[in-house]
């Protein structure tokens, strides 16, 4: 091998261990409204966007702004709020396309594809803590690392988007209750983990999942027609009052550092 091409191979190489800065924004309270409110933009803003345009453009316009947002992620050198939410955003549009398409476009039904995206989930949960050994949030200070990260988060969108719709629609809850039901979950994880010592990863991790159909179901609510069970105000308006709140949000951790990660403090046992 010449010298060149192993020199670049071994800088590669050092550059996906080297640990750097955590890259995640800290678990507070800030962090869990704040990705409910992504959640639930995700599914009006896919749905408007797609009657809008069209599934044909609508995708790879979401596609393309989801990769430069990663592409953004990826070169800062620790937590940037405003760039991490602006991922988690374009995430949550094309993750909510993503089952949309299965299921519309290709005629998968809800429970097939919300099947299928657990099966992804639990392959990348599974490949991510056979090179790392560990799934904690708290470790995310690698390149690989991240990936492993992200690749989740995506996955979660889509599963969260696919359990959502199979509970209001399949087994006709209807939306609202489906939002009630998934608020009634993501609990769960919380008050075992506080009462029954469930492992932090575990719970953060069920919880991070549950998020999407819980803002996605209240979303769905908030924006259909009253003869689809919602409030008929339209995913356009419900997409800018969402987008408002998150700006005033990431506006108000980018200038307070409430949700800086603390990479010194101590971590429970992963």
């Amino acid at each position: 091998m010449k010298p060149w091409v192993a020199s670049r191979l071994d800088a590669l190489s050092v550059a996906v261990r080297r640990p750097g800065h955590v890259k995640v924004p800290e678990v507070t309270v800030y962090f869990w409204v704040t990705k409910v409110l992504t959640t639930a933009m995700g599914e009006s803003t896919s749905d408007g966007l797609v009657h809008q345009l069209g599934p044909g453009i609508a995708v790879p316009l979401a596609g393309l702004g989801l990769a430069a947002s990663l592409v953004l992620q990826f070169r800062t050198k620790g937590y940037v709020p405003w760039v991490y939410w602006l991922a988690v955003v374009m995430v949550a549009i094309f993750g909510t396309m993503a089952a949309d398409v299965l299921h519309k476009g290709l005629g998968v039904p809800y429970a097939a594809s919300t099947t299928f995206f657990a099966v992804v989930l639990a392959v990348i949960f599974v490949v991510w803590h056979r090179f790392e050994r560990t799934l904690s949030i708290h470790s995310i200070t690698t390149p690989r690392r991240e990936a492993f990260y992200w690749a989740v988060v995506m996955a979660t969108f889509s599963l969260g988007t696919a359990a959502g719709d199979m509970t209001a629609t399949t087994l006709g809850l209807g939306y609202f209750a489906s939002g009630l039901l998934f608020t009634l979950l993501i609990a769960l994880p919380a008050l075992a983990y506080r009462l029954l010592g469930l492992n932090a990863v575990v719970a953060f991790w069920t919880a991070y999942i549950l998020t999407r159909p819980l803002g996605a179901s209240f979303a769905d609510w908030f924006a259909v027609p009253h003869w689809r069970g919602g409030l008929g105000l339209g995913a356009g308006l419900v997409s800018v009052v969402l987008g408002i709140a998150i700006i005033g949000l990431v506006g108000y951790l980018s200038a307070t550092h409430r949700d800086a990660p603390d990479e010194h403090a101590d971590r429970p046992a992963q």
